[in-house]
């Protein structure tokens, strides 16, 4: 079974991650994994802290002459910005620490800082923001990566564009092409396939800079060439629509998912929902006049493309703070502000990419199995074979 941890906090020294179950022979190429971690860093709205960090992977286990062997892949990412923060995150404790812990006494809304001190009984919030942090989403991207790679030696491939930040929305789909051409770009301003829709949700984010604000915003994570039965019906965490969910809200500040046109769909009858069943006798294969589904039918994919969409909200530590309380004295005050971002939607196109292609590889190998690729590609082809007889 695929599965992955991280470990590492934002200012510790570095980011960890472990990923195990990717069969042996899988080809790895690091710099795909770097060209994933740079595109993490972009777009208009990242903070100071993105000046600091070049973020770039070191796999120093699992991987052999740029194959993976079958074993844990252990993935390294060091934070530079450490350097600045040896003693207040030191892992052991020396003569006058406690002086130099940087503590945070002012939780900021909208942050697990209170809620964290609280279940944590830790009256700094240091201790919890630390890890909270959506730098932990670093590790993720990488280890979407590989995932990635695994992905692509059957044609599937998973990219990213962004449908709104703030009020400005792109108001048409996007094209598969566009968000081809989209992942290759050089320059990222917000990851939007219109160069119209950018510039105005440029505009929104010049207006929370101006402000002190923040401003989140909708990404939507496309998976292309996938095939029909991943996932399945038959018992509530094996749909694959609950389990895609589930990753996409997992990512710091999301606070909402879609998958398909499902707010559309709760709005209207029946008859305008349906993707309609088609058979070309020619092509001996079925297919639907719509997609408004999203891919996903019973939690099982269809083999159209698959639409997930994260609902980000405006992050939460703020250059203009709200109203807090100083978690020693209990008096009003206004929240701690960490260096931060305005915003970050781009960057959550990223992340809910690696977070898809994550689940959909485990998904997979739990259908196609192998120790090695070979075995899998085996596999794979076989069901293919059997899906073209039906």
């Amino acid at each position: 079974m695929l599965r992955f941890e991280t470990a590492g906090e934002s200012h510790g020294e570095c980011l960890v991650a472990t990923l195990t179950g990717v069969p042996s022979g899988v080809p790895i190429s690091l710099d795909a994994v770097n060209r994933e971690l740079w595109r993490r860093q972009q777009g208009f709205g990242r903070g100071g802290r993105m000046k600091i960090e070049t973020d770039t992977a070191e796999l120093v286990a699992g991987v052999r002459h740029s194959q993976s062997i079958g074993s844990p892949i252990a993935i390294i990412i060091r934070n530079a910005d450490w350097k600045n923060w040896t003693e207040p995150m030191s892992v052991t404790d020396f003569e006058g620490s406690d002086e130099k812990k940087k503590k945070v006494l002012r939780p900021r809304p909208g942050h697990a800082d209170l809620a964290g001190m609280i279940k944590y009984n830790y009256h700094d919030a240091r201790y919890i923001l630390e890890r909270a942090s959506a730098r932990e989403t670093t590790a993720r991207v990488a280890v979407g990566a590989i995932a990635k790679q695994f992905l692509g030696q059957f044609g599937i491939e998973v990219l990213s564009h962004v449908i709104a930040v703030g009020t400005a929305t792109l108001d048409r789909p996007a094209q598969w092409e566009e968000l081809v051409a989209l992942s290759k770009k050089d320059e990222v301003l917000l990851g939007c396939v219109d160069a119209e829709a950018e510039q105005r949700m440029k505009a929104v984010v010049d207006e929370a800079y101006r402000t002190g604000d923040t401003v989140g915003g909708v990404f939507e994570v496309v998976a292309h060439g996938l095939p029909v039965g991943l996932g399945s019906h038959i018992a509530w965490d094996t749909r694959l629509d609950g389990r895609l969910a589930q990753a996409i809200v997992s990512m710091q500040a999301v606070k909402g998912v879609e998958v398909g046109l499902a707010e559309e769909g709760a709005h209207s009858f029946g008859s305008k929902v349906q993707d309609t069943i088609h058979y070309d006798k020619d092509k001996r294969s079925f297919y639907r006049g719509a997609n408004r589904a999203g891919g996903l039918e019973g939690g099982i994919t269809n083999g159209q493309d698959l639409f997930v969409r994260g609902f980000l909200k405006p992050i939460s530590t703020l250059r203009r703070p709200l109203e807090s309380v100083d978690i020693v004295t209990r008096d009003a005050e206004k929240a701690a502000y960490e260096r931060s971002d305005v915003a970050v939607v781009p960057a959550a196109g990223v992340i809910g990419e690696a977070m898809v292609a994550i689940v959909l590889a485990q998904a997979f190998l739990e259908k196609f199995g192998g120790d090695s690729l070979m075995e899998t590609r085996r596999n794979y082809d076989g069901y293919l074979e059997q899906v073209r007889e039906f």
